[in-house]
């Protein structure tokens, strides 16, 4: 009896019969902003591993046999630890189905993206990415503030307001430089400390800013102010997550540019319940 095993053989065996993962970004929350190629994957997938952070909209194109497993994490409240998700999107694979991992934004954007791929990656499990428009793009673009523009920014930050630790140290004289545009994602509950930090390393008072709370959604609200003022007014419209924060000179270009406000309804994309101003 010929007792030699083609281990080689065996593991080219076992990856034909192991799905693939498809991380998917799901954009800001607007359904109509998703990609051609997201869409399809939602509706043809075995199982839709999904966050909290995906819109309503998007879940509604999921196919309605396909499996939905929700992992989401919340401020304080996390249904599921990230090493477990990464051994459940292993488990998927391994089991032979196609496994969609939709995130909301871009899955590289703050959304632990790369994490994940890394855990496949040394598993062996076959991925692909599906990039998303980033929420700092689609939101800032439905609030009508541009990031950048020759007369006010030349150039963007994207930082977090919520370090894995817990923390919110951040690069504080970087971020207050004039002629930029910061975009602080999860800020929301470090909201006055974030704008203080910002004062105190150089930005004046009166300095521009803005808070989009559910942005591109027709629950979109948006709070303009000043680094002075933005926490108590943000508190006083009472805006809950998903909010992002926008910081800088191109914040005075929103009365001028608010379209979604003016004409979502007519576009078909919705209203926003309301904006306020302080």
């Amino acid at each position: 009896m010929n007792s030699f095993v083609d281990i080689p053989a065996m593991l080219a065996a076992c990856r034909a019969r192991c799905g693939t993962v498809y991380l998917v970004g799901a954009g800001p929350g607007d359904p109509e902003l998703l990609t051609l190629r997201a869409a399809r994957l939602l509706a043809q997938a075995d199982v839709v591993v999904y966050d909290n952070l995906v819109g309503s909209g998007v879940l509604d194109l999921i196919g309605p046999d396909v499996e939905r497993l929700y992992v989401g994490k919340e401020r304080s409240h996390h249904s599921m630890v990230q090493e477990d998700i990464n051994t459940l999107l292993v488990r998927l694979a391994r089991e032979g189905r196609q496994v969609v991992r939709l995130k909301g934004g871009d899955p590289f954007v703050f959304g632990r993206g790369g994490e994940e791929l890394q855990v496949l990656a040394a598993e062996g499990v076959p991925f692909e990415v599906v990039p998303g428009i980033t929420a700092a793009c689609g939101v800032a673009s439905y609030a009508g503030i541009p990031l950048t523009h020759r007369d006010y920014a030349q150039s963007c930050t994207f930082v977090t307001g919520h370090l894995k630790d817990g923390s919110c140290k951040l690069d504080w004289p970087a971020l207050a430089r004039p002629r930029q545009t910061v975009v602080i994602y999860m800020g929301l509950s470090g909201l006055a400390s974030i704008c203080n930090e910002l004062v105190a390393h150089g930005l004046p008072r009166d300095w521009p800013a803005a808070v989009v709370s559910h942005g591109t959604q027709a629950c979109q609200q948006v709070v303009c102010a000043t680094l002075a003022t933005l926490a108590e007014a943000v508190a006083r419209a009472g805006l809950a997550s998903p909010c992002l924060t926008i910081v800088g000179e191109v914040v005075r270009l929103r009365d001028e540019l608010a379209w979604f406000e003016s004409q979502g309804a007519a576009a078909g994309v919705g209203a926003p319940l309301s904006t306020a101003q302080a």
